[in-house]
Order: structure tokens, then C-alpha cells, then sequence
């Protein structure tokens, strides 16, 4: 372990707290300074400050921080920009570093510490945004989720309204009228998310590659990659899979058995988006996803645990045509265009 300073960050909304800690050759890391910043640009600025002034010796500078929403994005674009190292940490790994450590308290100067400690204690990889394309790409993508849903909700309510026994026009002219405004910002926002990803030759090309898959469309494909910011913090398939909340929650103790269900404590609106993909290819029998389904709901005699499973093996699937830059096979499993890692992405497909 080489001898440096690291800086952890627990940031929230208005405010972010750091612990400064040097990082020595066999020794437990000291804490040299802590402090409490606004989380604005005037914060980041006197942050970049405090951190030059405690940088008393030659030595490297890592910053760690948490995947906090979306609240540590514009610090983490302002270290970037400063060309200084960060890692960002997804929140399951930090709880079970802490864990770990056996710290039971849990407050923000705690967790700053607990950060700086990982940094000094393990080699992290470092972030590195792909392209700025991907927040506009997040906000018009969960825009759209709301638009759909407000528009599935006036549905419902004009729907109901035509059975009532004294129906007033008035009301359903404007439900009507809503929903018309609704459709045209669901048009529009649909046509900004296409143009988006026309833009950015490297995305539009690894999209592309998600939507070898038949049956994933764009809006699939774009909204996996902006919630997961290009697959920045993902490492592997089963940090993939627990980002998203398909890991397994076990629930048995001695001789009992009792039910297994996903956590859902992840990204809901990747679950969401894949789902309709997972039943889409279910019920136009696309590839080897229906033989799947008919395998996992024949042995648990529960459809939605088949189209869980689906989701589960498609969004790692496209993980693994990102990551690879190759298309999807459909007879043939994947294929990767350079020739390499044939066998293993193979043996993702047959997973």
C-alpha cells in the first residue's frame, strides 16, 4: 500500500462532509482533518482549497465517494474536470465495508471517514465519465416514465368517467385534451431521446449493439445505459444484478424453507423498462428467452418468477454486448465481432 492521501466524501443534497486521511505503509490510516461543505459551486471551489492547504508533503491525492442519487454528480464532474482521481462507490459495497469494520454508528463525519478508509485500504477503480450525453439522456428517459404514467392515469379516469351515471362533458373534454397534451410530449420527448444518441457516434454505436438483441428497442436499450451511466460502476454481472434489485433475498433458517424473492432495493426504473421487454420476447417467442421462461415457471409455477428471470438474463445480456462491443446471435448466442472472448460470452447467454 503505497503512501498517499485519500479523501472520503458522504454528500447529500445541501452539504458534503470529508475526512482527510493520510494513507501509510502498513499502518492503519490517519485522520488529518475533517470538514463540512456546501454542496454548490462555491463549496467545491473552497473545498478544492482546504484540500490544497492539508496537502502538506508530495504526495498523490484520491478522492472516494458514494453513488448518493444524483446529489454527488456535480462534485464528482468538478473533481474530473480538475483532472484529480475519484471513485465512486456504489452503496452496497460501502454498507458492507463499514460492516466490515464493525462501526455500528452510523452519521455523515462517520461515513466520510469510513470512505477515506476503503480508498486508503483497497485499490479502487477510478470514474470516468463517459459522456455528458448520458444526464440528459437520464432526465429525458425518466420525463418520458412520468409522461407514460400520468397518460395511463387520464386513461383510466376517462375510461371510468363514460360509466358514470351523470357524466359531465366539461370533464371529459379536458381529460381528452390532456391526454392529447400528453401524447405530443411523449412524441416530442421521444424524438430528443432518438436525436440525443444520433449525436454521439460512440452511444449511438453501443446502442446499437443492445438493440441486436430483437425485441429491445431504443428506448430500452437508452434507458439501461443512462441509469447506469454507461455501466460506469459496474464491475460485473452480479454488482449488475443487485444495482438493479434482482439479487435474490433468501428467507430460510434451520430446516425451513421459506419463499425467495428479489430485493427490489435497486434501480426501479430499469426494472421497470425491462420488464415489458422480458414479456415482449415471452410472448413473441423471440430466441432462446420463451424455452426460458417455460423452464423457470414449469419448476416454480409462478409466471412472474419466469419473466424476473428473463429480465435478470436480458439485462445481463446487454451488459455483456456493451462492455464487449459485440452484436446478439440469435441462433448462435453472442457474437463477438473481434474474435475474442468468444467462450465467455457464450457462456453468459447459456448462464
Amino acid at each position: 500500500m503505497k503512501i498517499k492521501y485519500v479523501v472520503g466524501i458522504d454528500i447529500s443534497k445541501d452539504k458534503f462532509d470529508v475526512a482527510f486521511v493520510l494513507s501509510q505503509l502498513d499502518k492503519t490510516p490517519k485522520v488529518i482533518a475533517s470538514r463540512k461543505f456546501d454542496n454548490s459551486k462555491k463549496g467545491h471551489l473552497e473545498f478544492k482549497d482546504w484540500c490544497l492547504k492539508k496537502q502538506k508533503e508530495d504526495l498523490p491525492v484520491e478522492f472516494v465517494m458514494e453513488a448518493t442519487g444524483v446529489y454527488h454528480e456535480k462534485l464528482a464532474w468538478f473533481l474530473s474536470d480538475n483532472e484529480v482521481p475519484v471513485s465512486i462507490v456504489l452503496p452496497n459495497r460501502a454498507k458492507a465495508y463499514m460492516k466490515s469494520l464493525g462501526i455500528k454508528t452510523k452519521n455523515d463525519k462517520v461515513d466520510a471517514k469510513g470512505l477515506a478508509f476503503m480508498g486508503a485500504c483497497q485499490s479502487l477503480a477510478k470514474w470516468k465519465p463517459i459522456s455528458k450525453a448520458f444526464y440528459t439522456l437520464r432526465e429525458l428517459t425518466r420525463f418520458l416514465e412520468d409522461l407514460q404514467k400520468d397518460r395511463t392515469s387520464m386513461v383510466s379516469r376517462l375510461k371510468g368517467l363514460k360509466h358514470k351515471a351523470i357524466v359531465s362533458e366539461k370533464v371529459m373534454e379536458g381529460l381528452k385534451a390532456v391526454i392529447e397534451g400528453l401524447d405530443e410530449q411523449i412524441r416530442i420527448c421521444e424524438q430528443e431521446i432518438a436525436l440525443a444518441v444520433a449525436k454521439d457516434p460512440e452511444l449511438k454505436k453501443r446502442i446499437g449493439h443492445m438493440m441486436s438483441i430483437k425485441g429491445v428497442g431504443l428506448l430500452t436499450a437508452v434507458t439501461v445505459a443512462a441509469e447506469t451511466n454507461g455501466f460506469a460502476l459496474i464491475e460485473n454481472e452480479r454488482q449488475l444484478v443487485s444495482y438493479a434489485g434482482y439479487d435474490v433475498r433468501q428467507n430460510q433458517s434451520g430446516s425451513r424453507e421459506g419463499k425467495t424473492s428479489i430485493t427490489k432495493k435497486g434501480n426501479a426504473h430499469i426494472r421497470r423498462i425491462m420488464f415489458m421487454a422480458a414479456f415482449n420476447m415471452v410472448t413473441y417467442e423471440q430466441g432462446q428467452f420463451k424455452p426460458f421462461y417455460e423452464r423457470i415457471h414449469n419448476r416454480t409455477k409462478q409466471s412472474m418468477k419466469g419473466y424476473v428471470a428473463v429480465q435478470s438474463k436480458l439485462l445481463r445480456i446487454m451488459y455483456a454486448l456493451w462492455k464487449n462491443e459485440t452484436d446478439f446471435d440469435n441462433n448462435y448466442g453472442l457474437r463477438d465481432k473481434s474474435n475474442q472472448s468468444k467462450n465467455q460470452l457464450k457462456t453468459v447467454v447459456a448462464a
